[in-house]
């Protein structure tokens, strides 16, 4: 898995603390950024944080490039409707051989990782065979409708790779753009960073949190999952590990 933040708004701290500022001010936002050093604009946030005042922090956005992270990972995480997607496609994009995520507990086990495997070979090797014999399928039904030769080759090939593309495994590996909003940035960390969350998707949760803090602290130092700032919302499903929890969390 490789996680790079591509993009994110300039001075966020002060950005949320200008934009919440200005509801009880008689100025514009301009004078009021001009008059905060980033000591109290992170001073600022930090209140912010502590009161759930969380609606300013919608102004400012964070975009991350993920790769290595299999198509598991990425029907979760859509699921996060406040955010922005540009994911590779399977459409356009042939596979002439996918890679694919293997998990750690198929990976640990020899006979599972041979299974495994042997799965993601046959499914490559059908998706070759599919693809050639769709291309010939496609490529004389539109020379049938008087389409030329070079455009309707183009056009064989979409439309194989198209339908081919069925028999790849949710293990298939993809690439995704991901843009979102602090305040649902919070809300996906909450979730995601959760020991109930799915192993893949809070491996990403985590490694994209490593990097807001950095570069946004007053936002994000005391962010992940809810049990660090109150009782395990989980109820009988908790994992039991609170304060496990809080000590990873607090050295992330």
């Amino acid at each position: 898995m490789n996680v790079v933040l591509i993009a994110h708004t300039p001075s966020p701290e002060k950005v949320v603390a200008a934009s919440a500022k200005l509801c009880y001010s008689q100025v514009g936002v301009s004078e009021i950024s001009e008059a905060l050093s980033d000591d109290q604009a992170r001073s600022f946030v930090e209140k912010l944080m502590d009161f759930g005042h969380h609606s300013p922090l919608e102004h400012v956005s964070f975009t991350f490039a993920v790769e290595g992270v299999s198509r598991v990972l990425t029907h979760q995480l859509v699921r996060h409707r406040i955010a922005s997607y540009s994911q590779q496609s399977q459409r356009y994009v042939k596979l002439d051989q996918f890679e694919y995520i293997m998990p750690p507990a198929i990976a640990g086990d020899e006979k599972c990782r041979m299974i495994f495997e042997n799965a993601m070979a046959e499914d490559q090797k059908t998706y070759d065979q599919l693809t050639s014999n769709l291309e010939k399928v496609y490529l004389n039904k539109y020379l049938n409708e008087g389409i030329s030769e070079k455009k309707a080759t183009s056009m064989a090939e979409k439309s194989a790779i198209e339908d081919a593309r069925f028999v790849f495994p949710n293990a298939c590996e993809t690439k995704i753009a991901i843009t979102m909003n602090a305040r649902s940035l919070i809300n996906f960390f909450n979730h995601r960073c959760c020991n109930r969350a799915q192993w893949e998707i809070r491996n990403l949760a985590d490694e994209m949190l490593k990097i807001v803090k950095t570069c946004s602290p007053g936002l994000f130092e005391h962010v992940g999952p809810k049990c660090l700032v109150g009782a395990c919302p989980e109820g009988k499903m908790t994992c039991g590990k609170v304060v496990e929890v809080r000590e990873k969390y607090a050295t992330l």
